[in-house]
């Protein structure tokens, strides 16, 4: 196995410093074809296709007012993309992605619409800020049954994205937790809070830190912190890279998932590409523990896999370079002396 991996990395790199162009001209294109030839094993990668799924959960810690909107607007948005209002709905639409929205534990009764995948582990989470998220059954249901959803393989790249009022702020208590860091340096704006509401969340967000260890394995942290939407993503992650599948993962929420993704599953990070940088306050410390070095840079905190899908034609462009360039030898193009 050594050998072959030595022999498909000398061939690899030949095969696109071959092309015609100058040695490393395309800059970090390069790596990404490289990248996506590694997770598919091949010389002649595909990105033609590519599927965003939103996992909307709710989470208990948002009655406690750790964002600027209602705890409501999680349903009215999970309508909204099955509606096709959302901008994940609109970019997915001009760059002809699929999408499918799946209802991880949206409170209140069942959503019932025929194109929504329900997957419900419960009405959304208890409150985090006075005990656990989860149970274990709980948390252990979520991450099966997102790596069910994402080893489903039905295309070459997969994106995820997420829904869920007080997300930002579940997803920075496990990121502190992770990386064994002060909450408050992870914490920011979310949904846009004012000054006053962010040093409202930091308090909050505080206390509830100091229930537990200042440092916790990615299972307890999401377990105690976490939402059904991070965990199922996670697992998603997790399933389609033991799939083989390209996954672009989104920005500030996205990378807490694929932080634990690649601490329950390790190698799991191989196949993850990173979008963009998101102007949530904590996404660069993720990213940072990472060691990820995202292709966009816009300024954006929305969610819902935008980023994830803005960076996809990058990443189809990435493959379509290696599988499609000629070479010097195939386009008789004499090469460097």
């Amino acid at each position: 196995m050594i050998s072959q991996d030595v022999d498909f990395t000398t061939a690899l790199q030949h095969a696109i410093d071959t092309k015609t162009k100058p040695v490393g001209a395309l800059g970090r294109m390069e790596t990404l074809a490289a990248r996506i030839a590694r997770v598919q094993r091949t010389l002649k990668p595909s990105a033609e296709t590519c599927q965003l799924t939103i996992f909307a959960a709710d989470h208990g810690m948002a009655t406690a007012g750790v964002s600027s909107f209602p705890q409501d607007v999680t349903r009215q948005m999970v309508a909204n993309f099955l509606s096709g209002g959302a901008a994940a709905n609109v970019f997915a639409r001009s760059l002809g992605a699929d999408i499918r929205i799946v209802d991880s534990g949206v409170a209140g009764e069942p959503v019932a619409h025929p194109n929504l995948v329900s997957r419900r582990i419960a009405a959304g989470t208890a409150n985090a800020l006075e005990g656990p998220a989860m149970t274990e059954a709980q948390m252990g249901a979520a991450i099966a049954t997102g790596r069910a959803l994402g080893a489903e393989k039905t295309h070459d790249v997969a994106c995820f994205g997420e829904m869920g009022i007080g997300n930002t702020s579940a997803s920075s208590l496990v990121a502190a937790k992770v990386l064994g860091l002060p909450v408050e340096e992870i914490t920011g704006r979310g949904t846009g809070l004012d000054d006053a509401g962010l040093a409202r969340k930091r308090a909050l967000l505080s206390a509830a830190a100091a229930r537990t260890d200042a440092r916790l394995t990615a299972r307890v942290a999401l377990m105690e912190y976490g939402g059904f939407e991070i965990a199922m993503m996670a697992g998603a992650m997790m399933g389609a890279a033991r799939a083989g599948t390209i996954v672009i993962v989104d920005g500030f929420i996205a990378s807490v998932a694929a932080l634990c993704a690649r601490a329950l599953m390790p190698g799991t990070a191989d196949s993850f590409i990173y979008a963009h940088r998101s102007a949530e306050a904590g996404h660069a410390r993720v990213l940072e523990a990472l060691e990820a070095e995202p292709l966009l840079d816009l300024g954006m905190r929305l969610g819902e896999g935008t980023g994830a899908l803005l960076a996809w034609p990058l990443v189809k462009s990435a493959a379509a370079m290696l599988r499609e360039m000629a070479s010097f030898e195939s386009a008789r193009v004499s090469g460097p002396a």
